[in-house]
């Protein structure tokens, strides 16, 4: 039910699609936004344009897991931390074997501020999403964002935790971490990388 194919109009020119289509046949931008990356060079006014129609789409469809992860892509993109988070946590009711959700999610409930800054309960929800992103795919970056939360948030307050944030990186390089997605990465948590890491 959560996958079922969707009419709207394409983001990028106005013409009718369908969220079956990998890209629109006119303008050859893409319908359904599936990775960060497909939003990550993309201009702001784009990025708003495209967080419009799939608000448009949402209102018949508020049950669509690839709309609703497509308008968190935009919501990530445009720093609207809480905003991301909802559509996220929404399509992850519907779907739980799409470990990019789960990762998606963990970076959102850091509100765009450091580790350190948060409180332990947050730091909790997000090692709860990292672990379950893991479980369904082992990926460097999963790897590298947790090492990055128990640097900044359990080695620097001094608290005990296993893995510990050296054991964490040692895991990320092992599973094919590369230098995009770490830059990536600090892009959208908006915070700088520490030295250590």
């Amino acid at each position: 039910m959560s996958h079922q194919v969707v009419e709207l109009n394409c983001p990028g020119c106005g013409a009718r699609v369908s969220t079956a289509q990998k890209e629109c046949d006119w303008c050859h931008k893409p319908i359904v936004i599936s990775t960060f990356n497909s939003v990550y060079s993309m201009p702001m006014p784009e990025v708003n344009k495209y967080a419009g129609a799939y608000r448009k789409a949402l209102t018949e469809n508020p049950d669509n897991t690839e709309l609703n992860k497509s308008i968190a892509m935009c919501y990530l993109k445009l720093k609207m931390y809480d905003k991301a988070l909802g559509a996220f946590e929404k399509a992850i009711e519907d779907n739980f074997d799409d470990s990019e959700i789960y990762f998606y999610a963990a970076i959102c409930l850091l509100n765009g501020k450091k580790a350190f800054l948060n409180q332990r309960p947050t730091i909790d929800k997000i090692l709860e999403y990292l672990n379950a992103a893991l479980m369904i795919e082992p990926k460097g970056i999963y790897y590298y964002f947790m090492a990055y939360i128990k640097y900044d948030y359990f080695e620097r307050k001094h608290f005990r935790t296993s893995p510990n944030y050296v054991d964490a990186l040692q895991m990320a390089n092992e599973a094919d971490l590369s230098d995009f997605d770490i830059e990536q990465l600090y892009t959208i948590l908006n915070v700088a990388r520490p030295d250590c890491i």
